[in-house]
């Protein structure tokens, strides 16, 4: 099955679970769409790696490698056969060995809930799973879907045998294969589908014994709506709320797609800005809660795509990237938008990525919001970068704000402040622009700016402002 991550090496990559969550400097890649799997992907996808290195993406969300009943890989029957629609294990293999290479992890897409069977159980459902690997009876079904099994911990995904993960037998069947995933096949990180179907206390166990390096669900609930006309509510803290509470289920280990976010969001750029800004003064999502822990996204496989099921306004793209990119959470770009939608959007949005790398934004950086209103939504985030979408027109007054990147209906500017009135020392240094110092040097660096400066003198810090900014 291709070459073993060994123990060691298994143990030192888990350690660095929390140092990912703990750094919150990722950027995601849905490798995917609904369509994917009508061509021969994987090795599409190889052809991709350099250009999704150089861009700046950490990880790379691919779709269910697994053996399937459905085409896309979402009704999973033998799990160990990974020659699926999207292409052969070896392709897959040799996908996976380039990304490694150019230092992009591979995110599998676990889809644990549900499995269809090979064989007619007691009541004449397929769902018995004679002849394959992990091959279970009708115990390891919940009754709520014709098995044999406990009911159900979590919602029923209706017409499958859904898992009964309360089963012992089970969840250890299930941690091997998500171990092999990791050392055999070389997967670094997991997403968890359709999460809201079994508890989110098996999320954390499979995550703890597979240690992923990152991990995300899909908790995916409706958004509130007022009848008689559905609009969306203006407050969605109950919908934050429940994603919230799943997450601290899973011990904090596990992140979530924003849906509410994402909702929020593709009203909002329609005339209603005003709904970023929630009552408290922050962002309106779990971005606004947790944002270490908030998978930011505009568009997926289900919500847009040829499914489009909850789809992102298509003429106000921009303006959603132009806002995940620069807030905080973990912004997830889509395929579809990076590479089938023309050349521009492509580089705009890598340029909203550079910017955020070199302006260091990351999941748990700060927002002061300026504005929230019909045309207009405005804010700064760490004192680095300060940004704008809608129509309305607006622009920073400050001097020390310089355009960085601009489009219909955006634009981000940069903090360029000039060299500081009183030299900081020691750990502040950095905050101002020191690239070193020495008793009787120092060098001020800001971008493509420097000075040096030399005294004979062994100066104190207090001393410095005196000289710094008349050389």
């Amino acid at each position: 099955m291709g070459q073993m991550v060994s123990d060691d090496k298994f143990e030192e990559q888990a350690a660095r679970n929390g140092g990912i969550i703990k750094n919150g400097r990722e950027i995601l890649f849905q490798a995917f769409n609904w369509e994917s799997n009508k061509h021969n992907w994987w090795s599409k996808l190889e052809e991709k790696v350099t250009d999704l290195a150089e861009s700046g993406f950490t990880s790379a969300w691919l779709p269910p490698p697994t053996q399937s009943l459905s085409r896309e890989g979402y009704l999973p029957q033998n799990l160990y056969c990974l020659d699926s629609c999207y292409g052969s294990l070896s392709e897959l293999k040799s996908l996976l060995h380039k990304m490694n290479e150019h230092n992009l992890r591979a995110m599998a897409d676990v889809v644990i809930n549900h499995r269809i069977g090979t064989t007619q159980g007691s009541n004449g459902m397929y769902n018995r799973y004679d002849g394959i690997p992990i091959s279970w009876d009708e115990h390891a079904v919940t009754s709520c879907s014709g098995g044999k099994g406990n009911k159900s911990t979590g919602d029923n995904f209706d017409g499958v045998p859904n898992i009964d993960h309360t089963q012992t037998f089970v969840r250890k069947d299930i941690i091997e294969w998500l171990i092999w995933l990791r050392r055999s096949v070389s997967f670094q990180d997991f997403r968890f589908d359709f999460t809201k179907g079994y508890a989110a206390k098996f999320v954390k166990e499979y995550i703890e014994e597979s240690k992923p390096l990152f991990a995300v669900g899909e908790y995916w609930d409706s958004c509130e709506y007022s009848p008689p006309d559905y609009r969306l509510n203006y407050n969605q803290d109950n919908h934050r709320q429940r994603i919230i509470n799943w997450i601290d289920s899973t011990g904090g280990l596990c992140a979530a797609f924003d849906f509410t976010t994402k909702g929020i969001l593709q009203e909002a750029v329609k005339g209603e800005l005003w709904r970023l800004r929630d009552p408290e003064g922050k962002p309106p999502g779990v971005m606004g809660w947790w944002p270490s822990r908030s998978v930011t996204f505009v568009e997926n496989h289900d919500t847009g795509s040829t499914q489009g099921h909850w789809p992102f306004p298509s003429d106000h793209i921009m303006e959603g990237y132009a806002y995940i990119l620069t807030h905080p959470g973990i912004p997830a770009v889509f395929y579809d938008h990076f590479y089938d939608q023309g050349s521009s959007l492509h580089e705009e949005i890598a340029k909203l990525m550079q910017i955020r790398k070199c302006q260091d934004i990351q999941s748990r950086s700060s927002v002061q919001i300026l504005e929230a209103k019909s045309d207009l939504y405005s804010a700064i985030i760490d004192e680095k970068l300060c940004m704008k979408i809608g129509d309305g027109s607006w622009c920073p007054s400050e001097p020390e704000w310089r355009l960085a990147a601009s489009g219909d209906r955006y634009a981000v500017w940069h903090n360029y402040t000039r060299f500081p009135e009183e030299i900081a020392f020691g750990k502040d240094r950095k905050k101002q622009g020191v690239a070193c110092h020495h008793p009787k040097l120092i060098v001020l660096q800001r971008e493509d700016s420097m000075r040096v400066v030399v005294t004979s003198a062994n100066l104190v810090p207090r001393q410095w402002h005196l000289i710094t900014n008349t050389v």
